[in-house]
């Protein structure tokens, strides 16, 4: 007869390994490269563009478009100078599900309101390269290595719109330089651990088996990329920012952050800051609710905080 001692020891044994094994196989899911949008072009929107390639900051190639006002004319590899002709330069940031091409939708206005725009794919994603993302703790070097890369061309202060992911490396990049001189965050997370319990709850996992095992992923996740997720989250940067500027978006409808994570993240912002909690809309859905006031609502941030110091 088996002791019960024993039985207990396997019974504990177990379920000690189906956690690790749940903990292990979710980090995978947190941190494997995803599928790319369907490939797109700003040739299909008319743009005029450059193809670039640069560095992020820690050495790996990121794709990206240049695509220029229309008031610039000298816009080769070649050209020293992109700035010159225009009311500045936005860099768009992506999500961390996809990659730059599905975000050309909001270049035509942007272009047409004075501004150059540069797009690239964070690492792991679209044409970069990279095996892994890390939720904005190395994704920060790859926004860096954009800001050198448009130093090169002459180009010294920007402006950040970015998606999610994007916007959360928007905020951490602008706490880092100072060449960030507005930043719009559209449903970008605040602290990571609440987003993964809620991404959890919205796929109807157990509460308790995210609660007692999300700090535990996080930490494997970390390890198996070189650091530690959590130290990417906006909250413990955004107070760097001011007295540049920031604008949040956020869909009250989005599943994997709260109305209340953004209102902290807001009030723990300094000034100048704007905060645009729309009704009926989800996770970056915002400009499809909202079309209109979107493109209006961040046209005049854009053109109050970078366009007016650009031209000043």
């Amino acid at each position: 007869m088996v002791p019960l001692l024993t039985i207990l020891f396997l019974a504990v044994s177990l379920v000690v390994w189906a956690l690790a094994a749940v903990a292990w196989r979710w980090s995978t899911e947190l941190i494997k490269s995803p599928e790319p949008d369907d490939p797109n072009s700003p040739e299909e929107y008319g743009l005029p563009f450059t193809e670039v390639l640069f560095p992020s900051s820690d050495g790996l190639g990121l794709h990206g478009w240049f695509i220029p006002s229309p008031g610039v004319t000298a816009f080769s590899l070649e050209e020293p100078d992109w700035a010159t002709g225009s009311k500045g330069t936005i860099v768009l940031a992506h999500g961390r599900f996809g990659s730059k091409d599905a975000d050309l939708k909001y270049v035509p206005w942007l272009r047409e309101a004075g501004y150059n725009c540069l797009m690239f794919d964070f690492r792991g994603h679209g044409r970069s390269e990279g095996n892994y993302t890390s939720f904005g703790y190395h994704e920060r070097k790859d926004l860096l290595g954009a800001l050198d890369f448009l130093r090169r061309k002459n180009i010294s202060t920007v402006g950040v719109l970015g998606f999610s992911l994007g916007g959360a490396v928007g905020i951490t990049s602008a706490a880092e330089r100072e060449e960030i001189m507005a930043v719009v965050a559209d449903g970008a997370f605040v602290e990571l651990r609440s987003a993964l319990a809620r991404g959890a709850e919205e796929r109807h996992l157990p509460r308790w088996l995210v609660r007692s095992l999300g700090a535990s992923i996080l930490w494997l996740a970390g390890k198996r990329v070189g650091g530690d997720l959590e130290e990417s989250d906006p909250l413990r940067w955004v107070e760097r920012i001011a007295p540049r500027a920031l604008f949040l978006i956020h869909g009250v409808e989005d599943p994997y952050v709260s109305v209340e994570n953004v209102q902290r993240l807001y009030e723990r912002a300094g000034e100048p800051k704007e905060l645009w909690i729309a009704p009926g809309a989800g996770h970056r859905r915002v400009d499809e609710v909202y079309p209109d006031q979107y493109r209006e609502r961040v046209l005049g941030f854009f053109d109050k905080y970078l366009g007016a110091t650009v031209e000043g």
